[in-house]
């Protein structure tokens, strides 16, 4: 077991940056080490992907990949997409806080500043004389916790989780932050993102002897670590990693260490901040470290690992090679907060520029600019000051509608946006009127927002979308409909247009998007605009595969193959399982 940590909150021997740092461990010779964060250490190199990009020509790609007259990527699937909440939903924001003695509250609060990246479940792993202690619960951080469940968290060091699942899978079983024993030790592990060789890597585990207790892909982690002949404990973490493919932003925790790893491609965010009595700090966005008076430092780099404990301070090691960083563009567009700094640039100046970008090459004769709260809001203020035409508040969001709600036995039309948003008459009434929104998936709720504005009045209602068409869906920890779902990907703009019911539509143009960008546009994944993916989809992900099981998995994966998005035609599954699957068969 390894020793107690015993730090006070304001500790004789702070914790430094990033010290020199040496393992003589012969089997291992993928990853690297390096002194400072300056710069980027692991500089990105050609080598051979396992995965290389989908290439297509035809208008619509995900059509490509999967026809019509089959099944979509998410076969038969229900989508957890209801009318009312017709986004793309971010799965999670994780966080860890190392060296302070209020870990678990400090925990807390920043979880409640990352309650954006998931409202279905939440939890805390607290360490406190090398014990790991865990309160998890469905709903949301405020539901999950009190002030006698947080004294049950004591300790310096804790990991955090707020969670966003699919349908009919928010049980508590599948809550993180994940703990597990064996025979090293105990681990706890908060993950942001999604494994798409999770089906092959449970399968091998599985013949191995693993039991697995969860649906989620997180599990596998664990195993993994669990089954690794790598010492030390680090490199279990290094030997595991090494294994997924896809995203995963993740913070472990064990006895003394806690340890913050992102995937080689940085799909999802990562950052790392410092208080100011020495306490390291990891979260998904800013806005968390702002909340608990952290400093921002850096991000997390793409395919490093960070490890902080009393000793050592902070390593830093490179997890494998790794190509060209393929970070999510939607953390821009829709899913950080507009305060936090992601991916090393503002989210608020971002959408800013989105809005100035379609008030220069979508412009229209209008009176007033009006958003779809909230993630519009930023995007709406830049087109209309670069339009010069005034901003006003048309559309009211009510901030008091969960997720469920009780509809009334006569049915009233727009039931769902009507309780949601509210339109002002006065504001809209005979007026020409520009909305802008974030982004457009299924079409259903921008058609009923378009009608509650024009039974509010407006002469004209000319809907502008600060960002490309959706195309494709996401692999890599974002919750999206299928293909076959995404009105982008079955009609033209002309065609959203009338079914939308307004009097124009644009959307921000792809090209001005990765002009905006600059030197940094590479680094971005757009596949949901592209359909180009930079790991290529596979089995890819689960996809409500809660909906057909209990508390934990206990139905065979042979028989819910329909809850498990399908690759490309002629993908054959088998000659693509991992290696170490094949030969556990022998």
């Amino acid at each position: 077991m390894a020793a107690t940590v015993n730090l006070s909150s304001t500790p004789s021997n702070p914790i430094s940056k990033l010290p020199s740092f040496s393992l003589n461990s012969p089997q291992k010779t993928s990853f690297s080490l390096f002194p400072n964060s300056s710069s980027f250490p692991c500089k990105p190199f050609s080598h051979s992907l396992k995965s290389q990009f989908i290439t297509t020509s035809s208008k619509n790609p995900i059509s490509d990949l999967f026809p019509p007259n089959k099944s979509g990527p998410e076969g038969d699937i229900v989508s957890s997409f209801s009318d009312d909440d017709d986004k793309p939903r971010e799965e999670c924001g994780v966080v860890g806080i190392f060296g302070d003695l209020e870990a678990s509250r400090l925990c807390y609060l920043a979880l409640h500043a990352l309650q954006h990246r998931g409202q279905e479940g939440a939890g805390i792993v607290a360490v406190n004389n090398n014990v790991l202690q865990t309160v998890t619960g469905v709903g949301l951080v405020s539901e999950v916790f009190n002030e006698s469940k947080l004294d049950q968290l004591p300790g310096e060091m804790a990991i955090g989780h707020v969670r966003y699942s699919t349908a009919g899978s928010s049980m508590l079983k599948n809550v993180q932050p994940f703990v597990a024993g064996y025979r090293f030790g105990s681990v706890g592990v908060a993950h942001n993102g999604n494994l798409v060789n999770y089906r092959a890597l449970r399968a091998m585990l599985e013949d191995n002897g693993s039991i697995f207790n969860t649906s989620s892909d997180t599990e596998v982690v664990l195993h993994l670590i669990a089954i690794s002949k790598a010492r030390p404990f680090l490199l279990r973490i290094v030997d595991a990693c090494e294994k997924l493919e896809g995203a995963y932003s993740m913070v472990f925790v064990t006895g003394d260490k806690l340890v913050a790893v992102r995937d080689p491609y940085g799909f999802r965010p990562l950052v790392m901040g410092r208080r100011s009595n020495g306490a390291v700090v990891f979260a998904s966005e800013t806005c968390a470290l702002d909340l608990i008076e952290a400093t921002y430092e850096r991000e997390v780099y793409p395919g490093e690992v960070l490890v902080v404990d009393k000793k050592d301070g902070v390593q830093s090691l490179c997890l494998m090679p790794h190509p060209e960083p393929k970070q999510c563009i939607f953390e821009h567009i829709y899913f950080a907060l507009p305060n936090s700094l992601v991916f090393g640039r503002s989210v608020y100046e971002s959408r800013r520029v989105f809005g100035e970008i379609l008030a220069t090459e979508a412009p229209v004769d209008c009176d007033v600019v009006i958003a779809v709260p909230d993630s519009g809001v930023v995007a709406a203020l830049g087109y209309a000051a670069k339009a010069g035409v005034p901003f006003q508040q048309g559309l009211i969001r009510s901030h008091y509608v969960g997720r469920t709600f009780i509809e009334p036995s006569q049915k009233i039309r727009d039931f769902g946006v009507k309780l949601k948003l509210s339109p002002v008459r006065a504001v809209l009434e005979g007026k020409r009127v520009v909305v802008v929104d974030d982004s457009i998936v299924r079409g259903t709720t921008s058609s009923k927002i378009v009608r509650l504005i024009k039974e509010a009045g407006a002469k004209e209602i000319h809907m502008r979308i600060a960002s490309p068409p959706i195309i494709g869906s996401c692999y890599y920890g974002v919750d999206t409909p299928s293909a076959e779902e995404l009105i982008s990907n079955r009609m033209t703009v002309e065609e959203i247009r009338k079914f939308i019911g307004c009097d124009s539509l644009a959307f921000l143009p792809f090209d001005s998007l990765k002009k905006m960008l600059s030197t940094d546009s590479p680094k971005f994944c757009y596949a949901c605009f592209s359909g180009k993916y930079p790991v290529m989809p596979r089995e890819v992900k689960v996809k409500g595969v809660g909906d057909s099981m209990d508390d934990g998995l206990n139905t065979p994966l042979a028989s819910i193959d329909g809850l498990w998005i399908k690759g490309p035609p002629n993908f054959d599954l088998e000659k693509e399982i991992d290696p170490l699957y094949q030969e556990s068969k022998i």
